[in-house]
């Protein structure tokens, strides 16, 4: 092998081992260093996002991939936007104006004092970690029930049903199924009044992570594999074979997976086709938001 060659292998060899902890790093890294120059904490998380979560990744799945056949093509990317837009942004915001409006005004008007039962006085990587922990706890258990009773899997199939993965395709849920996830971890959140600042910089981690665990980045964890839901352990969550992707449920760490028997990761091979076995499962955003009402469209997950 030529010595160019040879330093190229190793770069990209370094570079599969840093690119995780790298851009999470400098994500934090651009938060932290706008907040401290008085930008209003919401516009930097946006930007932190944005540069680290969606510009670095981007960037690293085109010189990095896991498999260059996994690249999407326009239409993917349109679709993906779109979920991206309506079901990850807006739906989240409204829905917690409908909270704030409603449900927190109920509690108050019930004299529920719910703020009593955070500790908001532990230091704020402490509440973090509780975020994750709890809220994961739920999720967990609502995607494992996606996953069993037919239900729910017609709602979540949606988000099954692509054929690769790539850091935008993270957003393509059903509207339903992406309401109930929030119900689990997030609106508890607003009801118990935990900070803006716990709120933003769990948001901030949150989304880079939630990227990184679809993206087509030739990425690897080790030892991290038994803590964080990352991609090596997702691409096996959406495998063709449902023996495979019905493990590892977990959003944010693989910590309850691994507790309840789900934790899957093979050393010895790799994952091969992804998606639904219906393979004629309708694609566009329109299709896919009627899909979950069309009888038997999916039945041969539980055949």
């Amino acid at each position: 092998m030529e010595k160019n060659s040879l330093v190229n292998v190793r770069f990209s060899e370094i570079l599969t081992w840093t690119v995780y902890p790298g851009v999470m790093a400098i994500g934090l890294m651009i938060y932290f260093g706008l907040k401290s120059h008085g930008i209003n904490v919401f516009l930097s998380s946006y930007v932190a996002t944005i540069i680290a979560g969606v510009g670095l990744i981007t960037f690293f799945e085109l010189v990095l991939p896991y498999r260059k056949e996994w690249l999407p093509s326009r239409s993917d990317v349109g679709t993906d936007l779109l979920f991206m837009i309506l079901v990850q942004v807006l739906l989240p915001y409204l829905l917690s104006i409908l909270s704030v409006s409603f449900l927190i005004g109920f509690i108050n008007k019930n004299h529920w004092n719910l703020s009593a039962f955070w500790p908001h006085n532990y230091p704020i990587w402490i509440q973090i970690l509780i975020m994750i922990l709890s809220g994961d706890f739920f999720r967990y258990w609502l995607h494992r029930a996606a996953h069993t009773w037919i239900w729910l899997w017609r709602f979540h199939a949606v988000h099954h049903s692509v054929h690769n993965l790539y850091w935008l395709n993270l957003g393509r849920f059903h509207p339903l199924d992406r309401a109930l996830q929030l119900f689990c971890d997030s609106l508890p959140f607003i009801f118990l009044s935990v900070s803006k600042e716990v709120v933003v910089l769990y948001t901030v981690i949150y989304s880079i992570k939630g990227f990184f665990q679809h993206c087509n980045v030739d990425v690897k964890l080790g030892w991290l594999n038994y803590i964080i839901s990352g991609p090596e352990l997702h691409r096996w969550h959406h495998s063709i074979k449902i023996h495979e992707s019905n493990n590892n449920y977990g959003n944010f760490t693989i910590i309850w997976d691994i507790l309840f028997g789900t934790y899957f990761l093979p050393k010895e091979r790799k994952v091969s086709q992804l998606g639904l076995l219906n393979r004629n499962y309708p694609m566009s955003f329109l299709k896919q938001i009627q899909a979950p009402f069309i009888k038997g469209i999916d039945k041969e997950q539980f055949s």
